[in-house]
């Protein structure tokens, strides 16, 4: 065999083991119950895998696993030699020091809304004529979510918002008044007076605000799924008017707390007045 023809061999053998084309799928077991794992956008997630009591004892280097979002596959790695689909890139990993131990989690950096859905674990062995099995180790089940808040601000404040991910990519407004969606920002347009990108963060300031600018404010991703909810009120009363009280945020009547500091002071006024006269 020429040179060139083994390389080209070789080549198709290592991309046929980096997506488990030579896998037999006909050993898969089927239904496992997923551990359902849960998460907000922007934080790092780790789905939960240990092969100790699927497999006989493994080194690391010879230890080889894949993890899949059925159909397809999401990483893989035997020893030193790995690989991650396109749009986890740069984003999965499986320590290598903890494999020794049996774990086989998967981590997910920076973990976005469409990375929902449900993730397998395989380890694979050798099957008979050279076709490789694989085992499932343990079904997740990953639900992420958006982040939604409430903010109240004067007039004149600032409103920082959170962008939580390099992924996010526009910030969309509706007023109070008005069904429409406005995009105010996209990712890659320059700094002006009102908005400003962190240049290290990722966070975006809107300056000055005005009563105009009360609505809702969304951070969207690159598919247009929500990052972020903000319900913002502008008020000039904001911080009288919207007090809480405790852990639960339970709304405190200004009014009320208003007149009870005067009963209050009443109550002292008249102690004065009651001192016995001494003799």
């Amino acid at each position: 065999m020429k040179t060139g023809q083994m390389r080209l061999w070789v080549f198709i053998y290592l991309k046929c083991f980096l997506t488990g084309k030579l896998v037999d799928s006909s050993a898969l077991p089927s239904g496992a119950h997923p551990v359902p794992v849960m998460s907000m956008v922007g934080s790092e997630v780790v789905l939960p895998c240990s092969w100790k009591g699927s497999q006989e004892e493994v080194t690391p280097s010879a230890c080889h696993i894949q993890w899949m979002s059925p159909p397809h596959t999401v990483f893989e790695q035997l020893g030193d030699e790995k690989w991650q689909a396109a749009g986890f890139k740069g984003r999965v990993e499986v320590p290598q020091e903890k494999l020794g131990s049996g774990d086989c989690s998967l981590i997910i950096k920076d973990v976005q809304i469409g990375d929902t859905g449900r993730y397998e674990s395989f380890i694979v062995v050798d099957g008979v004529r050279s076709i490789k099995s694989r085992v499932l180790i343990q079904s997740v089940k990953l639900s992420v979510t958006d982040h939604k808040s409430t903010k109240s601000h004067k007039p004149g404040d600032d409103l920082v918002l959170d962008l939580y991910t390099s992924h996010s990519l526009a910030v969309v407004f509706q007023s109070r008044n008005s069904s429409e969606w406005v995009t105010l920002w996209n990712r890659g347009d320059g700094n002006n007076e009102r908005l400003i990108k962190h240049p290290q963060l990722e966070l975006l300031t809107i300056k000055n605000l005005q009563c105009s600018d009360e609505g809702i404010y969304k951070v969207l991703d690159e598919e247009d799924l929500s990052v972020s909810t903000v319900q913002l009120y502008v008020d000039e009363k904001s911080s009288s008017f919207r007090l809480f009280q405790g852990l639960d945020n339970t709304p405190i009547d200004a009014a009320a707390t208003s007149s009870c500091s005067a009963l209050l002071l009443l109550s002292v006024l008249l102690s004065c007045f009651q001192i016995p006269h001494l003799h």
